[in-house]
């Protein structure tokens, strides 16, 4: 029924547009666009065969909607949503969605196939960054839009890309593995990254990078891997362990909000500060993976929930992104949407031929280290554009390659799910095992 009634919307939408340009009234056709594509982000689940594209076609919506309505979508109530702080809840909420579905599993089973682990990580840091950089050298962005390429060059591999996996019949084990490493290895490889591609560019804070990627990516995926180890691992003694630290930081974090971090706190240089700001996001990430895990047990089906929030955040600072630098975007949006395509086929193209042809990987291999090399975490560069205050620059092509990403990744995954994989003697296999975590969705 909901189904039918996102058609409709989309119909009557795509009517009230056509009459606007028509009749030359803006407000109307504007109105009639946005009801065009969210009816279509409703409706299109009519279809099977185009579910795998739904979440796309709702990043489309919020990213046309954010374009007519930028300072309404931005400004509610005389506040600003794109505040850095809210932006890094909403990611870190993102990114514990994303990380209950990568386990302590995922990383156990890197030992099994570490070759194939080293090379999509190697492929991903080595060949996203400098075609980014290649890409500013190319393009006369400003500045800081140039940033924002070299800065989604160098962030992990997108949770997406396992979806992407999935649907075309790769090799999904070595895909979560080569997932989860390369989030842990951003924590230093992005701020270097940047630092040294765009240092000259604008002013980059080592140091406070490093900082920010472990509270927006490794605190909440840490947090989601303490919920693992809770459920499914952990002793009587671990339990009390665990329970004994979520006690010792909520009694920490009283402390600082009673007034311990004037009288604490303040009194320290900037790098001890920043430290211990770290150490009070590690509190919280204690304290909600003992919350969360009580919640699970209570509630088992909460753990379905996660993908449908995970798609909200992305959807929601793809969207704040897009209408934050509406007029960045309308300068540079053509250039900036062909450099990012680029960016993208490039890392899929790059990626596939060299764990094939220079590792030697097996196909099924070489399809999953395409997708972990070509499509790229766009939360984390939200977050990390955001920390910068400069999310309606830097974080420009995080906001387009989103949903480019998930558009050109469904069209090469349902490709190659058509195509019969080939075995080639003289390929190296680079995993045995099968995938022991559940089926990933979007």
């Amino acid at each position: 029924m909901i189904y039918n009634f996102g058609l409709g919307m989309s119909a009557c939408g795509l009517i009230i547009s056509l009459i606007g340009f028509a009749s030359d009234i803006t407000s109307l056709w504007n109105a009639g666009l946005v009801m065009l594509s969210v009816g279509l982000a409703i409706g299109i689940n009519r279809w099977e065969n185009l579910r795998s594209y739904s979440f796309t076609v709702w990043i489309m919506a919020g990213f046309v909607a954010a374009m007519i309505y930028s300072k309404d979508l931005i400004i509610w109530g005389g506040f600003n949503i794109t505040h850095k702080w809210i932006v890094f809840l909403v990611i870190q909420a993102t990114m514990f969605s994303m990380g209950t579905k990568i386990t302590l599993r995922d990383f156990i089973d890197v030992m099994k196939m570490p070759w194939g682990v080293f090379v999509g990580t190697f492929c991903h840091f080595l060949i996203m960054p400098l075609l980014g950089f290649s890409l500013t050298l190319i393009f006369s962005f400003p500045p800081e839009v140039a940033v924002g390429i070299i800065l989604i060059g160098s962030c992990s591999s997108g949770l997406s890309s396992t979806v992407m996996i999935y649907i075309s019949k790769a090799n999904l084990a070595l895909g979560i593995s080569v997932t989860a490493v390369s989030t842990l290895v951003a924590t230093l490889m992005t701020p270097l990254w940047v630092k040294i591609l765009a240092g000259s560019l604008i002013e980059i804070q080592l140091m406070s990078m490093i900082m920010d990627v472990i509270k927006i990516v490794l605190i909440p995926i840490g947090a989601a891997m303490l919920h693992d180890y809770l459920k499914t691992y952990a002793s009587h003694t671990g339990k009390r362990v665990v329970h004994l630290l979520m006690y010792i930081s909520i009694v920490w974090l009283v402390y600082m909000i009673a007034g311990g971090w004037g009288s604490l706190i303040e009194p320290m240089s900037a790098d001890n500060q920043m430290m211990m700001v770290v150490v009070n996001f590690v509190a919280g990430g204690i304290i909600w993976s003992v919350f969360y895990n009580w919640i699970h047990r209570k509630f088992s089906s909460v753990e379905k929930i996660m993908p449908t929030i995970s798609m909200l955040g992305i959807i929601f600072f793809t969207t704040t992104a897009a209408a934050a630098g509406r007029d960045n975007l309308m300068q540079v949006g053509v250039a900036l949407c062909f450099a990012t395509l680029l960016h993208n086929i490039g890392g899929y193209s790059i990626g596939y031929a060299m764990s094939r042809w220079v590792f030697r990987l097996d196909e099924e291999s070489s399809r999953t280290i395409a997708f972990e090399v070509g499509l790229q975490n766009g939360g984390m560069a939200s977050g990390l554009a955001a920390a910068m205050g400069k999310l309606a620059t830097v974080g420009l092509a995080a906001a387009i390659m989103t949903p480019l990403g998930n558009i050109t990744g469904s069209l090469l995954a349902n490709y190659w799910r058509r195509k019969e994989i080939k075995p080639v003697p003289s390929a190296t296999p680079a995993v045995a095992a099968q995938p022991t975590t559940t089926t990933p969705q979007p």
